[in-house]
């Protein structure tokens, strides 16, 4: 996310109301000053066309803030980031007044607390609508693919866990003969299981796993996000009173896995809501760029017109230079 795209301006063009001139350029009234002193004047169509060239990013907090306070409006959730988005800020450049404002405006471009809080508002609500358009666009197709691939009922299993024996100083030769240890050992323990040695009582002998040897080894119920993936590919290939015929390496060791139980795939109506949050996430972390062009989607949906040909420049040269750095910035 960049954080120096401004907060929303209070109004842009307070002092007077646009009219539409020849050459599609926005117009305020020449005549009408806007300040004065000592006979000098500054017209507000001066004004205008100084904020209008310096401050593109300022008139597109305010479309946003049209499009999305009223369609999302702030909750406890919201409220609650914000607060520990500013402590972290406190937390790492300082609580100190003089400290903390310095680092606001030197890293996001505003002046004072509120005005920092009313950005990442600003973010926040992005955010959300980011996440719904993208949400709301995709295929059923999709959403199908990845119920039939990757949904599935809660599994029950019991596992006995080997665990390398590797000290934090070890070298790539004691960690890889460790290595070699603790599976040998896991393989001896499937042979035991193959002579028809009981499960839960060479789990209470053997396993690493202090928490469930006690009872066996049992896991209880749990789903594709409480364990490690070779963990879960393994064990969805198990029938129920079926057990793993080779060690599983996880990150914690090398697991021998006895299916138990499982439960009944949910409904797609019920987990479809979950499915499009976790292929929305999936995309916008697939895809630097992602978050930018959807806003760009979203407003042109919305109808965007530009009455002044200067401001759809600046607005176009912008976009394509928040494109270009989430491109880069996903290839260092």
């Amino acid at each position: 996310m960049n954080k120096k795209i401004g907060i929303g301006l209070c109004s842009l063009l307070a002092i007077a109301t646009i009219t539409t001139g020849c050459g599609n350029e926005a117009k305020l009234d020449d005549n009408k000053t806007a300040v004065s002193l000592k006979g000098i004047k500054i017209t507000a169509t001066e004004y205008y066309n100084n904020i209008k060239t310096n401050n593109i990013s300022k008139l597109i907090d305010m479309i946003d803030h049209q499009l999305f306070d009223e369609k999302y409006p702030s909750t406890n959730e919201e409220d609650e980031t914000i607060e520990n988005q500013i402590n972290q800020i406190k937390e790492t450049y300082g609580s100190n007044d003089t400290m903390f404002l310095s680092a606001i405006q030197q890293y996001f471009g505003v002046n004072t607390e509120d005005e920092l809080e009313a950005m990442l508002r600003l973010e926040y609500k992005r955010n959300e609508a980011v996440e719904d358009y993208i949400a709301n666009n995709l295929s059923d197709k999709d959403i199908q693919d990845y119920y039939d691939k990757n949904i599935i009922g809660d599994i029950k299993a019991s596992h006995i866990l080997i665990t390398p024996n590797i000290d934090s100083d070890a070298t790539d030769e004691e960690k890889e003969k460790a290595e070699k240890k603790a599976k040998k050992e896991a393989e001896k323990i499937i042979k035991k299981l193959n002579d028809g040695e009981d499960f839960s009582k060479l789990a209470k002998e053997y396993s690493d796993d202090k928490s469930t040897a006690k009872d066996g080894g049992d896991l209880g119920y749990f789903n594709t996000d409480d364990m490690d993936e070779n963990f879960i590919e393994a064990v969805k290939k198990l029938d129920n009173d079926e057990y793993t015929k080779d060690p599983v390496k996880t990150q914690y060791g090398y697991h021998i896995i006895l299916k138990t139980d499982q439960k009944d795939k949910p409904k797609l109506k019920k987990v479809k809501d979950e499915i499009k949050t976790t292929l929305t996430n999936a995309k916008l972390d697939n895809d630097a760029k992602l978050h930018y062009q959807t806003l760009i989607d979203i407003r042109k949906d919305n109808n965007i017109k530009w009455n002044d040909d200067k401001l759809e420049k600046q607005y176009e040269e912008l976009m394509d230079q928040l494109l270009q750095a989430a491109t880069n910035s996903s290839n260092n």
